[in-house]
Protein backbone atom coordinates (compact mmCIF):
# COMPACT_ATOMS: atom_id res chain seq x y z
CA UNK A 1 0.00 0.00 0.00
CA UNK A 2 3.33 2.27 0.42
CA UNK A 3 3.76 2.61 -3.07
CA UNK A 4 3.19 6.22 -4.55
CA UNK A 5 0.18 4.90 -7.30
CA UNK A 6 -1.55 3.45 -4.73
CA UNK A 7 -2.11 6.78 -2.62
CA UNK A 8 -5.10 8.80 -3.03
CA UNK A 9 -3.44 12.15 -2.49
CA UNK A 10 -0.98 11.56 -4.65
CA UNK A 11 -3.70 10.58 -7.79
CA UNK A 12 -5.80 13.99 -6.83
CA UNK A 13 -3.08 16.61 -6.53
CA UNK A 14 -1.43 14.85 -10.04
CA UNK A 15 -4.91 15.20 -11.36
CA UNK A 16 -6.18 18.58 -10.21
CA UNK A 17 -2.71 19.86 -11.67
CA UNK A 18 -3.48 18.71 -15.03
CA UNK A 19 -6.78 20.44 -15.00
CA UNK A 20 -5.72 23.33 -14.38
CA UNK A 21 -3.07 22.55 -17.43
CA UNK A 22 -6.06 21.87 -19.44
CA UNK A 23 -8.36 25.26 -18.89
CA UNK A 24 -4.76 27.74 -18.88
CA UNK A 25 -4.98 27.94 -23.14
CA UNK A 26 -8.60 27.95 -22.82
CA UNK A 27 -8.75 31.04 -19.99
CA UNK A 28 -6.12 32.97 -21.41
CA UNK A 29 -8.27 34.57 -24.31
CA UNK A 30 -10.09 35.43 -22.10
CA UNK A 31 -7.38 37.27 -19.86
CA UNK A 32 -8.01 35.42 -16.85
CA UNK A 33 -6.00 32.58 -14.47
CA UNK A 34 -7.56 29.48 -13.38
CA UNK A 35 -7.92 30.79 -10.14
CA UNK A 36 -9.56 34.65 -11.48
CA UNK A 37 -12.20 32.29 -13.24
CA UNK A 38 -13.04 30.93 -10.17
CA UNK A 39 -13.67 34.28 -9.02
CA UNK A 40 -15.43 35.57 -11.93
CA UNK A 41 -17.30 32.22 -11.88
CA UNK A 42 -18.94 32.96 -8.15
CA UNK A 43 -19.39 36.55 -8.64
CA UNK A 44 -21.84 35.98 -12.39
CA UNK A 45 -23.50 33.41 -9.86
CA UNK A 46 -24.36 36.45 -7.41
CA UNK A 47 -22.98 39.95 -6.91
CA UNK A 48 -22.35 42.16 -5.15
CA UNK A 49 -21.28 39.91 -2.49
CA UNK A 50 -18.49 40.45 0.57
CA UNK A 51 -14.75 39.30 0.18
CA UNK A 52 -15.23 37.00 3.20
CA UNK A 53 -18.31 35.10 1.60
CA UNK A 54 -16.75 34.70 -1.50
CA UNK A 55 -13.67 33.22 -0.14
CA UNK A 56 -15.92 30.66 1.78
CA UNK A 57 -17.49 29.90 -1.02
CA UNK A 58 -14.82 29.03 -3.02
CA UNK A 59 -12.81 27.31 -0.07
CA UNK A 60 -10.06 30.03 -0.09
CA UNK A 61 -8.47 31.92 2.35
CA UNK A 62 -9.21 35.92 2.52
CA UNK A 63 -5.75 36.66 2.51
CA UNK A 64 -4.85 34.40 -0.99
CA UNK A 65 -7.90 35.97 -2.71
CA UNK A 66 -7.18 39.73 -1.94
CA UNK A 67 -4.62 39.96 -4.31
CA UNK A 68 -6.84 37.50 -6.83
CA UNK A 69 -9.41 40.39 -6.41
CA UNK A 70 -7.10 43.21 -6.86
CA UNK A 71 -5.64 41.81 -10.16
CA UNK A 72 -9.12 41.75 -11.56
CA UNK A 73 -9.76 44.86 -10.53
CA UNK A 74 -6.60 46.34 -12.58
CA UNK A 75 -8.34 44.60 -15.30
CA UNK A 76 -11.68 46.55 -14.75
CA UNK A 77 -13.46 43.34 -14.36
CA UNK A 78 -14.84 43.86 -10.81
CA UNK A 79 -14.79 46.93 -8.29
CA UNK A 80 -14.10 46.92 -4.70
CA UNK A 81 -16.28 49.28 -2.03
CA UNK A 82 -16.22 49.29 1.68
CA UNK A 83 -19.63 48.61 3.03
CA UNK A 84 -21.79 51.61 4.14
CA UNK A 85 -22.75 51.21 7.94
CA UNK A 86 -19.66 48.48 8.32
CA UNK A 87 -16.61 49.75 6.67
CA UNK A 88 -14.70 46.06 7.88
CA UNK A 89 -17.04 44.49 4.97
CA UNK A 90 -14.95 44.72 1.49
CA UNK A 91 -18.13 44.48 -1.27
CA UNK A 92 -17.10 43.09 -4.91
CA UNK A 93 -18.89 43.79 -7.55
CA UNK A 94 -19.12 42.97 -11.95
CA UNK A 95 -18.22 45.86 -13.76
CA UNK A 96 -20.30 46.19 -17.27
CA UNK A 97 -16.56 44.68 -18.74
CA UNK A 98 -17.15 41.87 -15.95
CA UNK A 99 -20.49 40.90 -16.97
CA UNK A 100 -19.62 41.32 -20.45
CA UNK A 101 -16.64 38.83 -20.04
CA UNK A 102 -19.79 36.02 -19.33
CA UNK A 103 -20.86 36.15 -22.45
CA UNK A 104 -16.79 35.12 -23.85
CA UNK A 105 -16.64 32.57 -20.85
CA UNK A 106 -20.05 30.49 -22.12
CA UNK A 107 -18.02 28.55 -24.80
CA UNK A 108 -15.18 27.89 -21.73
CA UNK A 109 -17.27 24.26 -20.68
CA UNK A 110 -17.44 23.14 -24.40
CA UNK A 111 -13.37 23.42 -24.81
CA UNK A 112 -12.38 21.88 -21.74
CA UNK A 113 -14.82 18.58 -22.81
CA UNK A 114 -13.00 18.64 -26.39
CA UNK A 115 -9.87 18.87 -24.56
CA UNK A 116 -10.37 15.99 -22.14
CA UNK A 117 -12.13 13.89 -24.57
CA UNK A 118 -15.36 13.86 -22.01
CA UNK A 119 -18.68 14.28 -21.96
CA UNK A 120 -20.64 16.30 -19.98
CA UNK A 121 -22.20 13.01 -18.37
CA UNK A 122 -18.40 12.23 -17.55
CA UNK A 123 -17.60 14.81 -16.14
CA UNK A 124 -20.59 15.54 -13.95
CA UNK A 125 -19.65 12.02 -12.62
CA UNK A 126 -15.97 12.83 -11.81
CA UNK A 127 -17.19 15.76 -10.04
CA UNK A 128 -19.40 14.18 -8.20
CA UNK A 129 -16.90 11.13 -7.10
CA UNK A 130 -14.62 14.06 -5.44
CA UNK A 131 -17.72 15.31 -3.32
CA UNK A 132 -16.22 13.86 -0.55
CA UNK A 133 -13.21 15.62 -0.90
CA UNK A 134 -14.24 18.98 -1.70
CA UNK A 135 -16.51 19.27 1.55
CA UNK A 136 -19.25 20.25 -0.79
CA UNK A 137 -22.22 18.26 -2.31
CA UNK A 138 -22.87 17.88 -5.70
CA UNK A 139 -24.74 20.32 -7.62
Amino acid sequence: MLRLDNQLCFALVTAARNVVAIYRPILEPLGLTHPQYLVMLALWERAPRALGELADDLAMESATLSPLVKRLEAQGLITRSRRAGDERVLDLALTRAGEALRERALDVPAAVMAATGMIEAQIVAVRDGLAPFAGRRPA
